[in-house]
């Protein structure tokens, strides 16, 4: 079976692996304050264009953004995020377990727009505040989105701006984050998303890394005892040089740029195919997750060899499948899936 449903069903880029055995009988001490740690943050904010953000470690992505957004906000503060975000469908409630709601956004593309972020900030604080209601404290994006969908520069400005005017956080979910940077319609940089946001996450775990998500803190009132924070929600690796090298050597050489670019090259093979066929895009996603509706009788073929991810019913003979790339995808899984595609939709 050759897996396309999802982007991290493989373990590390060899190039980890390698650093890794070779570090293994180190000595170091824990909890992410030794060199490599270190040496690995240098090169983040290098990455970013600043010398003034704070970076941390963590294991994953729903441990990433309860520990932000819960170290952000107050007890009687919410986060608004896309009814599809992350952390509103896809964490098991964990944000709202740690007490604080989802102030939810319809969307059709996974995106939030500046006009309907506006309306909740305003509507909440036209009179001094509603103190019957959560405070909105905080918005949630993720770039790629859930559905793909990538901010371009000005609209995340105008986030920004926004949140600034009313007081309120941005926070960027980046789990997918290089291939939404290297994908041809982006004109997003890192140091675009370094300084229009107050803190965002660089994802280690779906762009090559074992596990880790490196959280970037530029807004200086974020700052303050978050490593206090990580400890309380069980962030703090002991062993926290695991992460350090992961991303030492992600941040060496472009290589985590490189590889998110190899996953773009795939995608970008897949749905060209794709609409050689007029097959339907049942989403306008320009990243590394392409959503489609096929036949049901040749996604049935095809299931015989390949795993996609199944988002649900378009009709009565179409299904709606989303199709992964990653990092690891092999140029002859693709190569094989495109003439199958050829085959079963002749």
């Amino acid at each position: 079976m050759i897996y396309f449903n999802c982007d991290y069903t493989e373990g590390a880029h060899p190039s980890i692996l390698e650093k890794l055995a070779e570090t293994n009988m180190e000595q170091t001490i824990g909890y992410g304050m030794d060199e490599h740690c270190k040496h690995a943050a240098e090169l983040i904010k290098k990455a970013c264009g600043r010398e003034d953000v704070d970076v941390h470690f963590l294991v994953g992505g729903t441990q990433t953004n309860v520990t932000v957004i819960d170290a952000a906000l107050r007890a009687h503060q919410g986060v608004i995020c896309a009814g599809s975000g992350h952390i509103n469908v896809h964490e098991t409630g964990a944000v709202e377990a740690s007490g604080h709601k989802c102030i939810t956004i319809p969307s059709e593309d996974g995106k939030v727009y500046e006009p309907q972020v506006r309306e909740i900030l305003a509507n909440h604080f036209a009179n001094g505040g509603d103190e019957h209601m959560a405070q909105p404290k905080m918005l949630y994006i993720s770039n790629p989105t859930e559905w793909g969908t990538i901010y371009q520069k000005e609209e995340l400005i105008a986030l920004y701006e926004l949140c600034q005017e009313y007081g309120a956080y941005l926070f960027l979910d980046g789990a997918r984050l290089g291939y939404g940077l290297m994908c041809k319609e982006n004109d997003l940089t890192l140091e675009d998303i370094a300084q229009y946001t107050d803190v965002f996450y660089i994802g280690g775990t779906k762009v090559g890394a074992l596990f880790g998500e490196a959280v970037v803190i530029s807004n200086p009132a974020l700052k303050p005892d978050f490593r206090y924070a990580i400890k309380q929600h069980g962030g703090m690796l002991a062993k926290g040089r695991l992460l350090g090298v992961q991303f030492e050597t992600l941040f060496t050489d472009n290589l985590y740029f490189e590889i998110a670019k190899h996953a773009m090259d795939m995608a970008e093979r897949i749905s060209d195919k794709l609409a050689e066929y007029g097959v339907e895009f049942t989403v306008a996603s320009p990243t590394n997750q392409i959503f489609v509706s096929l036949p049901k009788t040749a996604i049935t073929e095809l299931s015989q060899k390949y795993k996609f991810e199944p988002m649900g019913t378009k009709d009565e003979t179409h299904d709606i499948i989303r199709i992964c790339t990653s990092w690891a995808t092999k140029e002859e899984n693709v190569t094989a899936l495109l003439a199958d595609i050829e085959r079963v939709l002749s």
